[in-house]
């Protein structure tokens, strides 16, 4: 691999980034509304009074958090702090600031999310391969309808779905949260239970959704090598049909896979918000769920800059690794 492409790509990082942080920055800035004001006039609806003086506390807000500032300020403000990954505090839970809320939401949805996301991979590439496979069982080729079905399923609706059966009907699995209301976080073998007992729903729901996906693209990619000459050469040469299979259809049919699921694996951090809304999980996308609909923009400002940090660092890296995953891929010049 040349050293001018891996420093062009780790420039061409830093430009997403960059780019990806001034539409953080501008996008939340021309909605309606001031968002500071708008926090406090509903905290004073909820005490159930009008708050006096709430101009004053406005005015002593933006201060705090430099909204009366020029918007050339504020830009280069944040883009000093966001190289910090300093985002300030939350409008909503102030004086918390942001990455603190962050970090704590992050270990579930990473734990969820990624457990989802490598299950369903390794399961839907499987089928996917075996339903493409002409020699594989004639019953797999049963599966191409489910498959095709369970693709099409938003993961909430199937979260709702599970809900209704595993909760509410029949009460084998908690209704919703990380883990059960009073319990003590600690590393105890009954917390962890707890949490695994807990996360089975939201993780089946986003497997279930997940693996028709994973199927129908590896069942494509298996389509498309199975004429060409190499499979033609291994069968001439008499080779074994697992052999065949492992080690000329899936390991080429498998490298798009790879790159999705490095984009998948880089919207982690993002959860599936709807999903972790759903069952009332607390993760990264019940935090940002709360920011918007809280009108926190400090928080969605770090919520949104961490998944586009991620799904940079796992395209770069895919980027720079899949010449070892295929040798035919490379980065010299001819």
């Amino acid at each position: 691999m040349r050293r001018k492409y891996v420093i062009w790509r780790i420039v061409q990082f830093f430009i997403v980034l960059w780019g990806a942080a001034t539409l953080n920055f501008l996008i939340p800035r021309l909605a309606p509304g001031d968002p500071v004001r708008e926090r406090l006039y509903q905290m004073a609806a909820q005490g159930g009074y009008l708050q006096q003086g709430i101009e004053q506390m406005v005015k002593a807000y933006d201060q705090q958090f430099g909204l009366d500032q020029p918007l050339y300020i504020q830009y280069v403000r944040y883009l000093w702090d966001t190289l910090h990954l300093n985002f300030g505090y939350s409008l909503a839970q102030y004086p918390a600031q942001v990455m603190p809320l962050i970090l704590a939401a992050l270990p579930w949805t990473i734990g969820l999310l990624s457990v989802s996301t490598f299950l369903a991979f390794g399961i839907g590439t499987i089928l996917g391969a075996l339903v493409a496979w002409p020699k594989a069982p004639k019953y797999l080729q049963f599966l191409l309808g489910p498959l095709m079905t369970l693709s099409s399923i938003p993961y909430y609706l199937l979260g709702l779905i599970l809900i209704y059966i595993f909760a509410i009907a029949h009460k084998v699995f908690p209704l919703s949260g990380g883990y059960e209301i009073g319990s003590i976080p600690s590393l105890s073998l009954p917390f962890i239970l707890d949490i695994l007992r807990h996360s089975i729903l939201p993780a089946l729901s986003i497997i279930l959704a997940a693996i028709g996906f994973w199927a129908l693209g590896m069942r494509g990619m298996m389509v498309t090598t199975e004429g060409e000459d190499y499979m033609i050469l291994a069968e001439a040469k008499g080779l074994h049909g697992s052999r065949i299979f492992f080690r000329y259809a899936v390991r080429n049919a498998i490298l798009p896979q790879f790159t999705a699921v490095a984009i998948a694996l880089g919207q982690v951090v993002s959860g599936s918000v709807l999903v972790e809304v759903v069952f009332g999980f607390p993760g990264i996308g019940t935090l940002l769920y709360k920011a918007i609909t809280g009108s926190d923009y400090f928080v969605i400002y770090g919520v949104v800059f961490i998944v586009i940090l991620a799904i940079s660092v796992a395209t770069l890296l895919i980027d720079l690794v899949y010449p070892l995953l295929d040798p035919r891929i490379t980065y010299r010049s001819q």
